[in-house]
């Protein structure tokens, strides 16, 4: 099949991961170097995530969960393990995510969508043959502006291809990227995307974004709990990003 036929089908079948493993490491404006481990469920919507950012204070990674629209972030205040933040949300569009500042934006959404970004390609190529954490897989390379991504929309050949792409628009303008993003994309052979790298300057003077994520794990059982509530406290007002 074509590149573009190819990842065309595995980001159609992104569209039915219920739970999935990754691992993020790169770079992102204004956080700097981050690396992070975590696991999402779609049904119920819920995420769990441990990141080390460049410059964090305090020991360890940091524990961050998202379950029923209330975040909870692992840090001691006063006397409790977590504080939570409600409400929160991570997983939906640009507009609805809110991790009330704890999470870059680049992390505050699916990466079963980012992964589909590709698709608004216009140059996309196949760069040949490799191995992804134990996976063969065939690396695919292209560049990603939101003029093609509408392109893509607006030729959609039916609603769920359409769908994804709207989807896929809304991750770019979230991403914060004024004009090109440059994106790699690694296919297994079960036709699904196995890891993704985007690379772009940024607006403002927040730094580059060069970004990989990797799925580790796909559809395999995933169980994200809330924190006891006798170990939780409220995140203070004055806290709160805004």
């Amino acid at each position: 099949m074509t590149p573009a036929t190819a990842v065309a089908e595995a980001a159609a079948n992104s569209a039915d991961i219920v739970s999935l493993h990754y691992r993020i490491t790169g770079t992102v404006p204004e956080t700097g170097r981050l690396e992070a481990d975590a696991f999402m469920k779609t049904d119920p919507p819920a995420m769990s995530m441990e990141m080390s950012a460049a410059g964090r204070e305090g020991n360890g990674p940091l524990p961050v969960r998202f379950v029923d629209e209330v975040m909870y972030v692992g840090e001691a205040v006063k006397g409790k393990r977590w504080f939570r933040a409600d409400p929160a949300a991570w997983g939906g569009l640009t507009v609805d995510n809110d991790s009330h500042g704890v999470l870059p934006r680049q992390l505050e959404s699916s990466p079963v969508v980012q992964s589909t970004l590709l698709t608004g390609s216009k140059d996309v190529r196949v760069v040949g043959p490799e191995t992804v954490d134990g996976t063969r897989t065939t690396h695919y390379k292209g560049t990603v502006t939101s003029d093609g991504l509408r392109a893509a929309r607006d030729a959609a050949p039916d609603t769920a291809t359409r769908e994804r792409l709207i989807e896929g628009l809304d991750q770019f303008v979230g991403l914060g990227v004024p004009d090109t993003l440059t994106m790699d994309l690694w296919i297994d052979g079960d036709n699904r995307a196995k890891r993704f790298r985007w690379q772009a300057r940024a607006d403002g003077d927040g730094g580059p974004l060069d970004l990989t994520v990797t799925f580790l794990d796909v559809d395999r059982p995933v169980t994200i709990e809330a924190p006891p509530a006798e170990d939780t406290t409220a995140l203070p007002d004055d806290a709160r990003e805004g």
